[in-house]
Formats: structure tokens, C-alpha cells, sequence
């Protein structure tokens, strides 16, 4: 008897796939039925982790800002496990810093990769999902596309852009049968918040109700409820994945 949440008979693409909470999600959908073309420019640690899973995965080195890599990744996937269901956009970069000490390149460089590679990604598999009947797109933004986060000037805004252009999406490509659905996740335990020595377990963040740093693999299994037909009738939703913290601030005791 399926799972819930079962994956099976679907291909799934998952940019930003080499680590974090990427390569937790393409684990997970491998382990629910699934088969995965795993993306990332970070190409030896992306072939370890397809490799880990087995056949049912496969790694393309793909920058997510450039339209011809989106034509390679798509007909990989067509070409290795012949269609295309799922879409996870999942890569990002982030550089934390003042407004007014930001270079216009590197704002630029964070809506390219953030934003564009998820809006190229959305046009290169229209037409493969409407040839199988539909399909399920999933961006991943952030609690800063919720929230305005001091220092977070360009990757908010990426943020932001991401989940207004996933209610056009959701609006346009519904009749197509393609589901468009955004997770927000808060401070997860990836490699992107390492340099904040965030500590792990209950007490580890303080700002969140529940008191602790999320994990890559509770992301995971959002996205995998979003990928699958559990979630058949749900498009234009935003999920947050955040440990309470965008509810609001805790008061200060003592």
C-alpha cells in the first residue's frame, strides 16, 4: 500500500542538490520511490551524493542563472529517466550585509541565482510536465521572504520575488495540471548559516518558539508532501518550515 507521501513513478530536479537541505530532499524522494536528477555547480560533492543514492539518481553541473544549463538538466532527465514531475527549486547564495555597503553586482548575482534561475527553471519544464499530465513545482524561499531581515537586503528581496512570482505561477500553469507551492524555511543546520555558530538542540535558538535551529530533513519532508499527490489539491500555498520564529518575537523575561 503507498505511503502518504509516496513518490513513486515521478522524477524529480533538485538544484542546489550537493548539499544541505538539497541533498536531503533528493535522498528523501529516492527513498519514497522516486527517481532524481540532482543539480548543483558544486560538481565532485553533487556526484557523491547521486552516487550514495544509486541508479535512481543522476548529477548534472548546472548553474541555475543560465538558460542553456537549464536545456542540458531538462533533457538529461528526459533522456536518463524519460519525464519530468517534480521541481524543487532549491539553490541559492546568500551574503549578508548592510544595504549601503552592498556592490550592485553582488545584489545582482543574488536575484540571478535566487530569483531568474527559478523562473528559468519554471519555463524549461512547462512543457515536459503538460506532456505527462502536470506536475509539481517547489521554490524554496525563506523566512526573509516573509519577514524584513536587517542585512538581508538582496537575498529578501529574492526572496520576495520568489513568492510573488510563485502565486502567478500557481495561477497561470493550474490549468496546465502544474502545482506551484513555496517553502519558507527559517535558520536550518546547513553549510548556508555555519558561519553564524548557530548550536544544535533544544536552547540553539532562542528566537524561535520552539527553541532550537530546524533540521535539513524537516524541510525535506515538506517538500516531499508538496512533490507528492497527498498534496493534489494545494497550489499557491506558502508553507513555513521555521520553528515558529516569523509568529512573532518572544517576549524577554527577568
Amino acid at each position: 500500500m503507498p505511503t502518504p507521501m509516496d513518490l513513486s513513478g515521478k522524477v524529480a530536479i533538485i538544484t542546489g542538490a550537493a548539499q544541505g537541505q538539497g541533498a536531503a530532499e533528493a535522498r528523501l524522494f529516492a527513498s519514497l520511490g522516486a527517481r532524481v536528477v540532482l543539480t548543483d555547480v558544486l560538481a565532485e560533492q553533487g556526484r557523491a551524493v547521486a552516487d550514495s543514492i544509486g541508479a535512481a539518481a543522476c548529477f548534472v553541473r548546472h548553474d541555475v542563472g543560465n538558460e542553456n544549463d537549464w536545456r542540458t538538466t531538462v533533457d538529461t532527465a528526459l533522456a536518463t529517466f524519460g519525464r519530468v514531475d517534480v521541481l524543487v527549486n532549491n539553490a541559492a547564495i546568500c551574503v549578508n550585509r548592510p544595504l549601503v555597503e552592498q556592490p550592485a553586482a553582488e545584489f545582482e548575482r543574488m536575484l540571478r541565482v535566487n530569483l531568474v534561475g527559478a523562473f528559468l527553471g519554471i519555463q524549461a519544464v512547462v512543457g515536459p510536465m503538460t506532456s505527462v499530465g502536470g506536475g509539481s513545482i517547489v521554490n524554496i524561499a525563506s523566512q526573509a521572504g516573509q519577514q524584513g531581515l536587517s542585512g538581508y537586503s538582496a537575498y529578501g528581496a529574492s526572496k520576495w520575488g520568489l513568492r510573488g512570482m510563485s502565486k502567478v505561477a500557481a495561477i497561470e500553469l493550474g490549468p496546465l495540471g502544474i502545482r506551484v507551492n513555496t517553502v519558507y524555511p527559517g535558520m536550518i543546520d546547513t553549510p548556508m548559516i555555519a558561519h553564524l555558530g548557530v548550536q544544535r538542540g533544544p536552547g540553539g535558538h532562542p528566537g524561535a518558539p520552539l527553541t532550537r535551529v530546524g533540521t535539513p530533513e524537516e524541510v525535506a519532508d515538506v517538500v516531499a508532501f508538496l512533490a507528492s499527490d497527498a498534496s493534489s489539491y494545494i497550489t499557491g500555498a506558502d508553507l513555513t518550515v521555521d520553528g515558529g520564529a516569523s509568529a512573532g518575537r518572544i517576549p524577554v523575561t527577568g
